[in-house]
């Protein structure tokens, strides 16, 4: 029996018509981690639902049967390094890696998921075209615009894709860098008819995602996932998942959430709730009460990050009877100053008693996830890390603790954008693990080298295709992009203007043409309650100019 034997689908697909347009719809990984992406899945049933349509799935190991002659191949890219993943199932299929070096007889190569939608620019040169934003409603538009010009040559087709709100085609877009610095000097449209801007799209129904498919190869078995909540109210001044995906979006409870779940259980007894701040739902705690009938016995239930303070007792007490051991929240910094600067609305009293509440509700352990680096950061942040570690230990005895941590890393259409990233951040995680590992609790660092990496991808511009052409072959560490630069001295910038450098407010970013939630004038405001908190913070003219 083949691995895709082993899907238990929850859709029927349609039978292609005889003209139907042949699509490859790519994920740049292995299948078990590519089946358990809910977005991978629900573009792959949108278009598997479609007669107009017959879409083949390719994966890194195995692949359903492909057209020889495919018209549109499509990649949903979730995650920085799987690129390189990219540029070589481009050359399976015979395909040139650059969109200028394709012919009438090449296929269109698009592509779309969170990598792409904050900054395309570093992968620009890779795509004839990009979808910017939720693939609900967009995903139908593209189709249908290209099967307006299906029979046209390719320059036709491409210039009419570009009409579609959210489809952004680099190659009609032009770079001006300033002369003798590192500086864009300005991004524009070949021509007139071509959009200046390319608006990211939104979808605003209350009727969000869910698993298309449930099977016991994918990297989390057998679990059938259920989006309760889009975006995060929070707004977190460094989160993507928050800015970039506004406004916050809640599931119908009745209307989605319910019947979503009822569906997956037909296949499966595990279900996952996901979101960026799955317990701010307006009507979780009703969630949590249809969950604990006794209809819902025997399954096991796993749920994404939560919102600390409202961690209770009976969220508690529901995952332990559901299955699960362990909760997990994100406090970012036991610093109190910190949490303000980056807009945690969030107390030390509150971290405690989340964690006093797991161990009452029969939960085993606990996971948080904190950063170092974050803008504003002084030495005396990190001890309150550590104390915090302490005080936790000392309220919740027996409460397995762990510490995830990663460095800050800018992202695209955040306030914290402009930043770039703190040197010291590898020593300050160094000092944390070197007071927490004696004390029994468990410390988990994310590299500091591959947040050097992201921070590159995630504010590069197009010239890095060049960088990030030699370091697939070179191999991927922070030691490959070092001698990639080197390399092209003199063609880019250095390594360190994309990564640490922090950048002037009036520059042209690289994504500036692509329009995100919030307009820059919000995010630059944002900006600034969070540094009228530094120590020692600029005054008002000194900021005008840069942070």
């Amino acid at each position: 029996m083949t691995v895709f034997n082993a899907e238990r689908l929850l859709f029927t697909p349609a039978t292609p018509a005889p003209d139907a347009i042949p699509v490859i719809l790519a994920f740049p990984n292995e299948y078990t981690v590519g089946i358990t992406s809910l977005g991978y899945q629900v573009v792959w049933a949108t278009l598997a639902l479609r007669s107009e349509v017959q879409v083949s799935r390719l994966f890194t190991d195995i692949h359903e049967p492909l057209r020889s002659q495919p018209e549109l191949v499509g990649f949903s890219f979730s995650w920085e390094l799987d690129y390189s993943n990219i540029l070589s199932q481009l050359e399976q299929l015979e395909i040139p890696l650059r969109a200028n070096q394709r012919s009438q007889s090449d296929p269109l190569v698009f592509g779309g998921g969170p990598v792409l939608t904050a900054n395309p620019e570093p992968f620009a040169d890779f795509f004839d075209l990009i979808l910017l934003g939720d693939g609900e409603d967009l995903l139908g538009a593209f189709i249908e615009a290209y099967q307006q010009v299906r029979y046209g040559d390719r320059k036709t087709q491409l210039r009419h894709l570009a009409q579609v709100p959210g489809i952004y085609v680099p190659s009609l877009y032009q770079v001006i860098y300033h002369s003798g610095t590192e500086e864009i000097q300005e991004i524009c449209p070949l021509d007139s008819k071509i959009p200046a801007q390319v608006h990211k799209q939104t979808y605003r129904s209350n009727t969000l995602l869910a698993s298309t498919v449930v099977t016991d190869k994918a990297a989390w078995e057998n679990i059938y996932m259920v989006e309760v909540v889009r975006s995060c109210p929070e707004m977190c001044r460094f989160c993507l998942a928050s800015y970039l995906t506004l406004p916050f979006r809640t599931a119908s409870l009745s209307d989605s959430l319910i019947p979503a779940i009822d569906r997956g259980l037909t296949v499966t007894q595990r279900i996952g709730l996901l979101g960026a701040s799955v317990t701010q739902h307006p009507e979780f705690t009703a969630l949590l009460d249809h969950l604990k009938q006794p209809k819902y016995d025997g399954i096991r239930l796993s749920i994404a990050s939560v919102r600390t303070n409202t961690v209770t007792v009976k969220l508690a007490e529901t995952l332990a009877q559901r299955d699960t051991r362990s909760i997990t929240i994100a406090v970012e910094s036991g610093s109190d100053r910190l949490r303000e600067i980056v807009n945690k609305k969030l107390q030390t009293e509150e971290i405690i008693q989340a964690a006093i509440n797991a161990k009452a509700g029969g939960l085993q352990a606990m996971k948080l996830y904190g950063m170092v680096g974050i803008p504003g950061e002084e030495s005396e942040d990190i001890t309150a890390t550590l104390e915090l570690m302490q005080q936790l230990k000392q309220a919740a005895p027996g409460l397995r603790l762990t510490l995830g941590c990663s460095t800050f890393v800018p992202k695209a259409h955040t306030p914290f954008q402009w930043f770039g990233v703190n040197p010291e951040a590898e020593k300050r995680l160094k000092i944390l693990e070197k007071q927490l590992r004696p004390q029994g609790i468990e410390f988990r660092p994310e590299s500091y080298k591959w947040s050097v990496v992201q921070a590159l991808i995630s504010r590069g511009d197009r010239r890095l295709s060049q960088v990030l052409e030699l370091v697939r072959h070179y191999g991927d560490s922070l030691g490959s992009y070092r001698r990639a630069f080197k390399e092209l001295k003199g063609k880019l910038p250095p390594l360190d203007y994309y990564v640490h450098q922090t950048w002037n407010l009036e520059q042209v970013l690289p994504w500036s043409h692509l329009i995100g939630p919030l307009p820059e004038t919000t995010l630059k405001k944002h900006l600034a309650e969070a540094t009228n908190q530094f120590v020692g913070s600029p005054t008002e003219e000194e900021y005008s100019h840069k942070i």
